[in-house]
Order: structure tokens, then sequence, then C-alpha cells
């Protein structure tokens, strides 16, 4: 059975790995449109932007791995077609057969057209280009304005202040990452950011960019202020690279519509990562995500799927960040419907543990600098729990989880 990959991330790295350690002896295909062999991301807002990880750290395995593994490494390749009557990728004008296809073709930073037209120096976070060119950027005195107050903005956000450049963060809403973290505990973000020097400027809208070319940038808010940017970093959230499916006539709604097993509506086609959008059937919805976690554990289910196993991928969502001394990890999906209370232990402005529910079913769970606490978080989300309880911070979580 000949296997073929289209997208060369985390998610089809994973893959291959699972093909192989399942005994899959046939062939593999992979192929990538970066020059680059398949590496993580997130050191590329993180470690690696901060200058605490080598370039060569952050590939999941280095060429010999692909080699030794007999895997067919097509860089630099970008499928352009899907013939799924007869069963080939397209890249230009060559045809490769396939008797399973796998799709892990990520996602895009969404644009920002008026900051692009405006002429000025303006970035965006995906590739290791981007890194490379934002880290070289991030220097003392350089003014950064980021808009975007979500995870890559803020993460570029310490990276930069880390670097000594002086940092503006525009947000829309009232706080950053507030329809993530609800404003219990995005108002700890905020605050974070503000103490290490970020002018975070929220509830502001853009307007309007002006240039005189590259050396700076004015931005003009809805207030009638005005920032000035040696760099304006957009991080505005991504969209799912599903337009290869689209046209090949699979299912598409915010992603590759795949079933629990990450199947395509035709059986020969799987989709993982930030592309695939998931029947999940723990929490009973579509769902699709964008971290890392999942690009990794998706690309194994699909991988044995592929091999015909029968598996749903029911692993609830897990992300994590880094910004400045704070670490944090999250658990969990707080969903459409919304949360009923948010339950803290611990302190705030240091140690903390947040628990998020509706009625007495906990829906997610995140620590800040509690390295110990992310095994009972992952038992609880998902469970019922007395709230008396949990919110006694005297009993311990660990014990909570196994009751």
């Amino acid at each position: 059975m000949r296997i073929v990959i289209v997208g060369a991330g985390l998610a089809a790295a994973n893959a291959v790995e699972e093909l192989r350690s399942q005994g899959h002896d046939g062939s593999i295909a992979l192929f990538g449109a970066e020059p680059h062999l398949p590496y993580n991301r997130p050191p590329l807002s993180k470690g690696y932007l901060l200058g605490n990880e080598d370039e060569a750290s952050i590939f999941v395995h280095d060429g010999q791995w692909y080699a030794d593994q007999s895997v067919e490494l097509h860089l630099g390749s970008r499928v352009t077609g899907i013939d799924l009557d007869r069963g080939r990728v397209h890249v230009g004008t060559d045809e490769h057969a396939y008797d399973r296809l796998l799709l892990a073709t990520g996602s895009t930073p969404r644009r920002l057209p008026a900051a692009d037209d405006a002429g000025g120096a303006v970035a965006y976070l995906r590739t290791l280009e981007d890194s490379r060119a934002l880290k070289a950027a991030f220097q003392p005195g350089r003014r950064i304005v980021i808009v975007g107050a979500g995870w890559i903005g803020l993460e570029a956000a310490a990276a930069a202040r880390t670097a000594g450049s002086e940092v503006t963060v525009i947000e829309s809403l009232d706080l950053p990452l507030l329809r993530v973290l609800g404003s219990e505990v995005a108002a700890t973000f905020a605050e974070l950011h503000r103490s290490h020097g970020v002018d975070l400027r929220l509830g502001a809208s853009v307007e309007g960019f002006t240039s005189a070319g590259a050396a700076e940038t004015v931005l003009r808010l809805g207030d009638g202020s005005e920032v000035s940017a040696d760099l304006v970093l957009v991080g505005i959230g991504v969209a799912p690279n599903d337009e290869l499916a689209r046209e090949s006539g699979l299912a598409v709604d915010n992603g590759v519509v795949v079933d629990e097993r990450l199947c395509a509506a035709d059986p020969h086609v799987y989709a993982a990562g930030d592309v695939a959008n998931h029947r999940h059937p723990t929490l009973g919805r579509r769902i699709r995500v964008e971290h890392w976690d999942n690009a990794i554990e998706q690309g194994k289910v699909a991988a044995r799927n592929m091999l015909g196993q029968d598996e749903a991928y029911t692993r609830l969502p897990y992300f994590f960040t880094d910004q400045y001394d704070l670490g944090m990890e999250y658990v969990g999906n707080v969903g459409p419907d919304g949360y009923d209370e948010v339950i803290l232990r611990g302190n705030p402005a240091g140690v903390f543990t947040a628990f998020w529910l509706k009625g007495d079913h906990v829906l997610a769970g995140m620590h800040v600098n509690d390295w110990d606490a992310i095994d009972p978080i992952r038992a609880l989300v998902g469970a019922a729990v007395a709230r008396d309880r949990l919110a006694d911070e005297s009993t311990d979580l660990a014990a909570l989880a196994g009751s």
C-alpha cells in the first residue's frame, strides 16, 4: 500500500513515524511546500525566537532518519491538485499515485491588507524564515507594534521585550485572550505584560496605516491617537489551508471535514492537524484545533487508521505557552455554550490553577507555574465534581481527581 502525505509539518512527521512503528513496509511519499524537513513550530514564537534554542533543535528528525525509514521526501514541492477518482496527486505536470492520502497542510496567518498595502515593514509569524527575521528585528530600542493579543502576539511581545525592544500591543477586545480564557484569567496576562513594560492598548481599533517607506509605519487608532513602529507584526489568527481539498471536491467547512477517525468523505483520504475539522466524540461537536499537541496525536491516529485500525480521536485539546517567567498548560475546551463559573486556586499573580465549569461539569482546566498539576487537571476535565471541594484549596487536586 502506497501512502502519500501532503504537508511536511508536525502532523506529517508523526504520521510517518507511526506508520513505520506499526509495521507498514510499503512506500511513503511526503510532499512539503517549504524547503525544510518537518519541524516544530512552537519554538518559532518561544525558545528559538528568544534565542534559547538553536535552529537544529526544532527539526523533528534529521534527513538521515527519513532515508533510513525509506521515505520519499519531496520538499519545496507544492501539491497543486488531487484526483480522487484515480487516486493521484498532482505536482505541476507530474502525477503521484496513492492508496491512502493524508492531508496535513496546516494553516496560514490571516492577512491585514491595509497593513500590507501601506508599504512599511510588516511581518507575520508562521515559518522558520518568519521567526529568523523577527529574531533579527527584535533589538534594543526598536519600536515593535503587534496587532492582536492572541497566543502568537503575546509570545512575540515577550520575546521582543526580552530583547529590549519597545513594544505596543493593539487588541480590539477588552482583554488579551478574552475569548479563550474569559475575563477572570485573561486579566492575569494583561497585568503580566504591563508589568514588563508593554504598552497594551485594549478595546482599540486600527483605522489606518501610513508609511513613507520601510523605515517607519504610523498606525492611526480609532480613538484618534497614533503609534509609530519600526516593524508591525500582525497576529490576528490563522486560516486552514483547505483549498486543495475544496478544489478536489472534498467537504470543507473551516477545514477539511473529517469524522471521529479523521477520515474525510472519501474513504481513502484522511486529514490531521490544523487543517482537520474533526467530529470529536467526547465533546459531541466539531472542533478544529491549531496546537502542537493536536498535530502530533492526530498524525499518529490518522496513521493507524490508514493502516486499517478503527480508532476514534478522543484526546482533549491541549496547549501551552511561555511568556517571561510564566509557564502555562491548558486542557479542554469551553465551547460555544460558555461556562457558568471559573474556580481559581492559588495566587493569580504567581502560581495558580483555574477550572472552567458548567454546572458541576469541568469543561477545561489550566495551571500557571504549577508543573505537578497537569496530570490531575487532565483527569478532572470532563468529570463531574463538587464545586465546594474543588474550590477548597486544602483539597489535594490529585486526590480530587482520583475520587
